[in-house]
């Protein structure tokens, strides 16, 4: 029988929290231990997890810093935490959430149940038809510039939960370790790739911008997802005002607005006249601009409207060259078709929500990919023009084979 614990953690609650960190699945932190590898060990593992936090000797291990590439150039580094470190995570998270949750504001979208980026998109799209400015936020290193105190706060404003506090603390300063294992102290921020850091970081947004807005501009209409957000005004001298004011709210939270990303865009469209150098924003990989529509008698007109931002199809064509399917000769079109279908499916259901056309020259160019696994594969179709025929012909055979086939991205040819 366990003795009495400082604090009173259920058992069942960490087994949950381990569901879900299993689910979600992930890569392996500092001690290189996997998902597979806790797995094996599962009850011994989760034990002394809730052992140490139910006593408070609970500490997190250093973050594993990994360095992604940001689309747009730089580095963005990711916290990567060990397999337990994101269970213990998990726990004070679906402690701490149901206290806050309620209290978020209905246009924050990211990271919470219930809220997604398809209805960010789309309260921003109808809101462009009813108000001519946005003003496109972009906020430089949320997660990394996150000030403690202010963040400490906020939480200890909606629970006295002490094992919550104590161990949200302790994550806060948890070091970063480097590639060359070299130790990094932290001492603000809260590391993008925790369990637990979505759930601060809105907590620390809804009072630095959720909150002041509601409070001081109830008149704008914004939508936020973490770190991305467009708010919607009525001309552009509100527009630029509003920016000005929203540089000084962000300074005295710690946090800066980037001077060049940060823009004032006009929504032109048949209706308004006005001339702006400015008719274009990028927001959560959709690129919103002045787009040829057509009304319902067949007559044409220009909508300020969503598709797949240039952006988001470079990273999709990036993503199709790592594959190296001209080089998987060893393998048949099923095999790849399994292998690929499932990403190409969520780029399709995810961008194509609004103007899917617009996603036929990325589909075009992976049925381009594919020709030239064609060209590798079988001698007789070496010439461009005859690989594109015969995948053209397997496309009408077997329409279903390929996820972008589906939805109509035939190859040319066959």
């Amino acid at each position: 029988m366990d003795a009495p614990k400082p604090y009173e953690i259920p058992k069942k609650l960490v087994l949950e929290a381990y569901a879900r960190v299993k689910q979600n699945r992930g890569a392996a932190g500092v001690d290189g231990q996997s998902i597979e590898a806790f797995d094996a060990d599962a009850k011994d593992n989760l034990y002394k997890i809730w052992n140490r936090m139910s006593s408070g000797s609970y500490f997190p291990p250093p973050v594993k810093a990994v360095e992604i590439p940001k689309k747009a150039g730089g580095i963005r580094i990711l916290g990567v935490p060990t397999v337990a470190d994101r269970v213990a995570q998990m726990v004070v998270k679906m402690t701490l959430e149901p206290e806050v949750e309620p209290i978020f504001h209905p246009d924050s979208y990211g990271y919470r149940p219930g809220k997604s980026a398809a209805q960010a998109l789309k309260v921003t799209r109808e809101r462009c038809w009813r108000y001519d400015w946005v003003l496109e936020l972009d906020i430089k290193g949320l997660f990394d510039n996150i000030g403690h105190g202010l963040l400490m706060r906020a939480v200890q404003w909606h629970t006295e939960n002490p094992w919550v506090l104590l161990y949200i603390e302790r994550w806060l300063t948890a070091p970063f370790q480097r590639k060359d294992d070299t130790i990094e102290a932290r001492e603000k921020g809260t590391p993008q790739g925790g369990v637990v850091s979505p759930l601060l970081a809105n907590l620390f947004m809804h009072y630095a911008f959720d909150t002041w807005m509601a409070r001081n501009h109830p008149e704008q209409p914004f939508a936020r997802y973490a770190d991305d957000g467009v708010v919607h005004c009525r001309t552009e001298a509100q527009a630029e005002g509003l920016k000005s004011e929203l540089v000084e709210r962000f300074a005295k939270c710690g946090l800066e607005l980037h001077p060049t990303k940060t823009r004032v865009i006009y929504c032109q469209d048949s209706n308004r006249r006005e001339r702006n150098e400015n008719v274009t924003f990028d927001f959560l990989g959709y690129g919103f601009r002045p787009r040829l529509a057509m009304n319902k008698t067949g007559g044409y007109f220009v909508s300020f409207a969503p598709a797949v931002s240039s952006n988001a199809q470079k990273a999709m064509r990036e993503a199709m060259h790592e594959w190296r399917l001209a080089h998987r000769t060893d393998t048949t079109l099923e095999e790849i078709a399994r292998r690929i279908n499932p990403i190409v499916r969520g780029w399709i259901q995810y961008y194509g929500q609004f103007y899917r056309s617009e996603m036929r020259e990325v589909l075009d160019h992976l049925n381009w990919l594919l020709s030239q696994w064609v060209r590798r594969k079988f001698k007789k179709y070496r010439h461009q023009r005859r690989a594109m025929h015969w995948l053209g012909r397997i496309a009408r055979l077997q329409p279903a084979l390929f996820a972008h086939w589906q939805m109509g991205a035939i190859p040319a040819g066959g």
